[in-house]
């Protein structure tokens, strides 16, 4: 049996997963590492404990299977997007922490490009939108705030990459600097339309462009990995991505398909096919996945706090101690009670994109306790899900084409919370047989040019639902509950 190793690099752990050549899962191995909160707004990560926890969890997941390097015909990578990691060259030392896409110290650099009217310019371009959520701003404040950093880029010493870019380069030993298209879609700095980087943005941002990556296929060859790490040296065949991979992992190859991902934010795609379309609702248009020099198309739509939301009720109030107590919790609270919770912890992402509001709760009385905060925590996911959908369906109203929804992620184990969704967007969801979506995309896209996976269309016809949740609630509470929503994120904006 030959197998593929997927590396799933997230915001708050590394994992490594193995699958069979039936992409069935073999192992699995996960570790925390440290999120770093130096100031308000202010997210980051050590890139060498980034690097330290991913290698470990490889190296776990191939001993946990019983398996030698011998047994595995390639490996696979998916990361958390836009997070933004400078190195040096020649050490391979980094120059700065990670700041990590959920940080928001750049809102002012973003309110000089729309006040210049630059916005158009990096919407026409890349897709996205002039927000502290992207990579390139992120870049720019690095090498505006590290001593020298600029001079020392423009002299081609020091490197920028996403984390997938940094995980290559440790992987290879140094011998790779190399992205994949989905992750340069997510720069800022990257024209999606001509499939390369933008000169304009570069020079607007003062980026040297010898720091970036070179840009590939979703499957193509990144390198191979240093033989010491794992006893043989193992070809990097896949990366994609992790909203990109996720959604390759839901098969969502035809266009109007959708899949949304409840990790700690949340992020649906909807495939919009060979045709990028423009957004006329704050959404985010972008590149699904690139295979044969191809790109296809989506549009996309992130929710900073989703799953995050239940680490705030651990590790914040402190009120559960597992993310599984959230259900029964949520079961318990008293249905009389409209309490609402807006986390905009870090501003508020599509399809408002307010960088500087907080969260906020709403409707609380003496009788409000840890049940109802629950219940508010899980419902918030469900009410930005439908945020979402609106937004899309409008923009993809005149392609004649609704969109399913297929979702995956840890949040997507609630039955609770899944029902929920289903019931406030008053339409089935679907969720899959293999919760594991991310992984198995990038495994996906690995195995499939190793020789070992069958094609798309194959591996679409074995994709399996698991469950489907039909709506349940009452138009008149289910109007009544996004009505108060609805209130509740104008008041969090205007505060």
């Amino acid at each position: 049996m030959r197998h593929v190793l997927a590396i799933d690099q997230g915001t708050t752990s590394s994992r490594a997963i193995l699958f069979d050549d039936a992409m069935h899962i073999a192992s699995t191995a996960q570790e925390e590492f440290t999120q770093h909160f130096p100031e308000s707004g202010w997210v980051e990560h050590d890139p060498e404990e980034i690097w330290a926890t991913t290698a470990g969890t490889c190296r776990a997941a191939i001993e946990k299977a019983g398996l030698s390097p011998a047994d595995i015909a390639a490996v696979g990578i998916t990361n958390q997007r836009e997070t933004t990691i400078v190195w040096d060259r020649a050490t391979g030392k980094p120059v700065y922490r990670a700041i990590v896409w959920q940080d928001r110290r750049t809102a002012p650099f973003c309110a000089e490009l729309r006040a210049g009217g630059h916005d158009k310019t990096i919407t026409a371009k890349t897709g996205l939108l002039a927000d502290p959520y992207f990579s390139g701003t992120k870049l720019k404040w690095i090498l505006d705030h590290v001593d020298g950093a600029r001079d020392r880029a423009r002299k081609g010493e020091l490197l920028f990459g996403t984390v997938d870019s940094w995980l290559i380069w440790k992987l290879t030993g140094g011998a790779a600097h190399v992205t994949d298209a989905t992750n340069a879609a997510r720069t800022m700095l990257y024209d999606i339309h001509k499939g390369c980087w933008s000169r304009t943005i570069c020079d607007l941002f003062d980026i040297p462009m010898a720091m970036l990556p070179e840009v590939t296929d979703c499957a193509a060859d990144f390198g191979m990995t240093r033989p010491d790490l794992f006893g043989k040296s193992l070809p990097i065949l896949g990366v994609a991505g992790d909203q990109q991979a996720a959604t390759v992992g839901q098969a969502c190859f035809e266009p109007g398909m959708m899949k949304s991902t409840y990790g700690t934010g949340c992020f649906a795609l909807l495939n919009t096919g060979a045709t990028p379309v423009a957004s006329q609702n704050h959404l985010l248009t972008t590149i699904a996945y690139q295979l044969d020099g191809k790109p296809t198309y989506a549009l996309e739509g992130s929710i900073f706090v989703a799953g995050a939301v239940v680490q705030w009720l651990r590790d914040g109030l402190k009120i559960i101690r597992e993310a599984s107590e959230t259900q029964p919790l949520a079961r318990q609270a008293d249905t009389t009670q409209d309490v609402v919770l807006v986390p905009a912890f870090v501003g508020l992402g599509a399809p408002y994109w307010n960088a500087e509001c907080r969260g906020a709760i709403f409707g609380l009385t003496r009788a409000t306790g840890p049940e109802e905060i629950a219940r508010a925590a899980l419902e918030s996911v469900g009410y930005q899900t439908r945020d979402l959908l609106e937004a899309m369906q409008a923009d993809w109203q005149a392609e004649g084409t609704q969109p399913t929804l297929r979702v995956d992620g840890g949040m997507t184990a609630s039955d609770w919370a899944m029902q929920f969704l289903s019931d406030v967007i008053n339409a089935p969801v679907d969720r899959p047989d293999v919760l594991e979506t991310t992984a198995l995309g990038a495994a996906w896209l690995a195995g499939q040019r190793a020789g070992v996976y069958p094609d798309m269309d194959a591996f679409a016809d074995g994709w399996r639902i698991d469950r489907t949740f039909s709506p349940a609630m009452s138009s008149d509470t289910r109007d009544r509950k996004y009505g108060a929503w609805k209130r509740a994120v104008d008041a969090t904006m205007r505060f």
